[in-house]
C-alpha cells in the first residue's frame, strides 16, 4: 500500500518546496510519513469541518493549498482555532500536508489553472524569479562525455522549458600534472599530462544541486573532477509570482464581466473602470496579488485579476489596466482540482477525493 511520504513525494516533485517563500510552511504538518494510506481529501483550507469530512469520508491524509500551522506554537491545548485543528486531526490519526506558495510559483500550479478557468491563452510567468537557477561546468575526456551528459540529465539538469538533455560543450585540450600519490585516468603520476576533453556545460534549478554533483562524481572516470558552479541572475521562465495570458478573442467590458463571472462562478466582484479599448491581455495571481500591479502593467495587460486589494492600491490602476478582485477564495478554489488531477495520475489504490466543505469565511449580504 501507498505510505504517506510517496504522497508527499509526488506533489513536492510537481510543486519543490525550494521554491515557497520564506515565510511559509509548506509540508507535511501533521502525521507519520510511514502510515499508509486509506484516502486523501483535498480543500484549499484545511477546517475542523474538513477534518471531519476526512473522518466520515474514512480519508487518513488531508492535502490542503493554505498552511494550518504558519507560526510556531508554544502549547496544543485547543485554546485556539489551530490547535483545535490539530488535536482533532491527531486523535483521528489523520495527517495534513500543504502546498501552498511553492504551487503559486510554479508554472503549472495555481495560477495556471486560474488561466485554463479563464480561458487563456499564450500563457507565461508575470514575474519570473532569479538567481535560482546554476550552471555546473566540468572538463570529460572526449569518450566519457556521453556517459557523464547522460547522468546529468538523468539527475535533472538541462531541462529548459519545453526542451530536455540540453548542454553545451567545445573540446579543448586539458593540461595536468599528477603526485606521486595520485591514481591518474590518463597519464602518469609525476609526468605532465595532455589530454582532448570536452567542455560540458549545464543548467539545472539550484536546489538539484546535491543530486547533480552526485551523478557527476559518479559518472565522471577522473580521480579529481574540475568543476565550476556559477549562480545564474537568468530568470527562470518556469518559476515565479503570477500569469499573463490573451483571451481568444478581444472582449468588450460588458461581455469580460460575465465571462469572469461565469467562469469562476461567482455573482459579483469588485474592479476599477475598465479601459476603453477592448480586453484582450490579462494577468493574474490567485489570492493576495497587489504586488504585481506594475508588473501587470510593464507586461501591457488590460486588466489585472487577483484579491484581496486594499482601497488605496486600487488607485493604482491606470487609464490603460483595470484591476479586479474576485476574493481570495474564488480565485485560487480550484487548487482543489489541481491536486485532485496530480494524485489520481500517480496512484490508483485508494480514493481521492474533492472536499464538498465551503472553507470561505467571506459572506456578501
Amino acid at each position: 500500500m501507498t505510505k504517506i511520504k510517496e504522497v508527499v513525494q509526488v506533489l513536492e516533485q510537481y510543486a519543490p518546496p525550494a521554491y515557497q517563500e520564506s515565510y511559509d510552511n509548506a509540508s507535511l504538518q501533521v502525521g507519520d510519513p510511514e502510515t499508509k494510506v486509506t484516502g486523501v481529501l483535498v480543500t484549499l483550507d484545511c477546517t475542523l469541518e474538513v477534518v471531519q469530512e476526512a473522518i466520515e469520508r474514512g480519508c487518513n491524509v488531508i492535502v490542503a493549498h493554505h498552511p494550518v500551522i504558519f507560526k510556531p506554537l508554544k502549547s496544543l491545548t485547543g485554546k485556539t482555532p489551530v490547535e483545535r485543528i490539530l488535536l482533532k486531526a491527531l486523535q483521528h490519526q489523520i495527517a495534513i500536508f500543504a502546498c501552498h506558495t511553492n504551487l503559486d510559483h510554479v508554472h503549472n500550479g495555481v495560477n495556471a489553472r486560474l488561466c485554463e478557468k479563464l480561458g487563456l491563452t499564450k500563457t507565461r510567468i508575470l514575474a519570473p524569479k532569479t538567481q535560482i537557477l546554476t550552471k555546473l561546468e566540468t572538463y570529460v575526456p572526449l569518450e566519457d562525455t556521453e556517459k557523464v551528459l547522460t547522468a546529468l540529465h538523468q539527475a535533472g539538469a538541462g531541462q529548459i522549458g519545453e526542451y530536455s538533455d540540453c548542454s553545451f560543450r567545445v573540446t579543448g585540450t586539458g593540461r595536468f600534472t599528477p603526485s606521486a600519490q595520485a591514481n591518474p585516468h590518463t597519464g602518469e603520476p609525476c609526468k605532465t599530462e595532455e589530454t582532448n576533453e570536452n567542455k560540458i556545460e549545464v543548467i539545472f534549478p539550484g536546489f538539484k544541486q546535491n543530486q547533480i554533483m552526485k551523478a557527476l562524481l559518479q559518472a565522471h572516470p577522473y580521480e579529481e573532477v574540475a568543476h565550476y558552479l556559477v549562480t545564474l541572475q537568468n530568470e527562470n521562465q518556469e518559476v515565479g509570482a503570477g500569469m499573463v495570458g490573451e483571451l481568444p478573442e478581444p472582449m468588450a467590458a460588458e461581455q469580460f464581466v460575465q465571462h469572469v463571472k461565469e467562469a469562476l462562478s461567482i455573482n459579483t466582484f469588485r474592479h476599477t473602470a475598465w479601459p476603453e479599448k477592448p480586453i484582450k491581455k490579462v494577468a493574474v495571481c490567485g489570492g493576495a496579488g497587489s504586488f504585481l500591479t506594475r508588473p501587470a502593467k510593464a507586461a501591457g495587460a488590460d486588466v489585472f485579476l487577483t484579491a484581496d486589494l486594499k482601497y488605496h492600491e486600487f488607485f493604482e490602476a491606470s487609464n490603460q489596466m483595470a484591476l479586479v478582485d474576485v476574493g481570495h477564495y474564488e480565485s485560487e478554489v480550484y487548487t482543489k482540482e489541481l491536486f485532485y488531477d496530480i494524485l489520481t495520475k500517480s496512484f490508483s489504490n485508494f480514493a481521492v477525493d474533492l472536499s464538498y466543505t465551503n472553507t470561505n469565511p467571506v459572506r456578501h449580504s
